[in-house]
């Protein structure tokens, strides 16, 4: 067994373990579709490392496969762990991780992340079982794209006033301070007072005014992709919702409609905070939200003392 950088040649022997991985859901890997991107992106600090089976190496007995990118100069993101049928409950997505934490680790990361359904015990199972501690959990809300949306509050571009809300809210502790990050797509980091500045220079912030400042979100990026039976849809994606009421939500998910139909979207994505309250706000401001939660876990890589074997 050898932990190794992936190649361009090994994609045949990834694509074959990792084509059906959620087939039992109905649904297909991304991994064999982006492969090729996905281990050579442009400008992207990452190691995506594989575990090669093969007595001598490199060989086409691929055992496993994962990535981890760097988000900031602190923050590292852990992606991609997927296991061949034939290797599992041999350890090698815990060599695998650790290998990936060394790597972390060596690039200055203090705190590596990763995101799991809350529908996939054996990952939740792994995660816990390598290292990874609880970290936040958040739901999707998915208001439909609608030019004519009024929201029924004001609406700035006030990005102090957006930090200042999200300094002393709730929702910002229960997502730990973070947001979509705006380069790694599916990841998360640490929202900053430089990312609401950077938003509201682009005219992606929206801040809602009422006797007081009650509510934000900002645009993080619009991506289009092919859907079987549908073509292309173009999907805007907000990187995280706040608010302090229900009227604030309401307003908010309007603004989110609006901007969305704006840029040509078909479909939305926010990330909002799990909790009773704050999903039952949304779903008062006729908004659809994903049936369950999605987890966040959290590494400490400085409490960490992990070497490969």
């Amino acid at each position: 067994m050898e932990i190794r950088p992936a190649r361009p040649e090994d994609y045949d022997a990834v694509a074959a373990f990792t084509r059906d991985t959620w087939a039992d859901r109905g649904g297909s890997d991304y991994i064999p579709d982006i492969y090729h991107q996905w281990i050579e992106p442009e400008g992207a600090e990452q190691a995506t490392l594989l575990v090669d089976m093969g007595e001598e190496t490199p060989s086409d007995d691929v055992g496993a496969i994962a990535q981890m990118v760097m988000l900031s100069e602190y923050e590292a993101w852990a992606q991609g762990m997927r296991v061949a049928p034939d290797y599992r409950e041999q350890g090698l997505a815990t060599e695998l991780t650790h290998a990936l934490f060394d790597w972390a680790r060596e690039q200055g990361a203090r705190r590596v992340r990763n995101m799991i359904f809350s529908w996939n015990v054996p990952s939740l199972a792994n995660s816990r079982h390598v290292g990874f501690d609880p970290g936040m959990e958040f739901r999707w809300a998915t208001p439909d794209p609608d030019p004519d949306a009024e929201p029924s509050l004001s609406v700035t571009d006030d990005a102090d006033a957006a930090w200042a809300l999200w300094t002393g809210s709730e929702m910002r502790t229960a997502l730990a301070g973070l947001a979509l990050d705006p380069e790694e797509s599916w990841a998360v980091s640490e929202l900053t007072r430089a990312k609401l500045h950077d938003a509201a220079a682009e005219d992606r912030l929206f801040v809602v005014v009422d006797d007081r400042v009650s509510g934000f979100t900002y645009r993080n990026r619009t991506y289009s992709r092919e859907q079987e039976d549908e073509g292309e849809v173009t999907w805007a994606e907000y990187a995280v919702a706040v608010w302090d009421d229900t009227d604030a939500c309401r307003a908010l998910v309007d603004a989110i409609r609006r901007d969305a139909a704006s840029v040509g979207a078909d479909r939305t994505r926010v990330l909002v905070p799990e909790g009773v309250e704050w999903v039952s706000d949304v779903s008062v401001a006729r908004s659809d939200v994903a049936e369950q939660p999605t987890f966040v876990m959290e590494a400490d890589l400085s409490a960490l003392s992990l070497t490969t074997t």
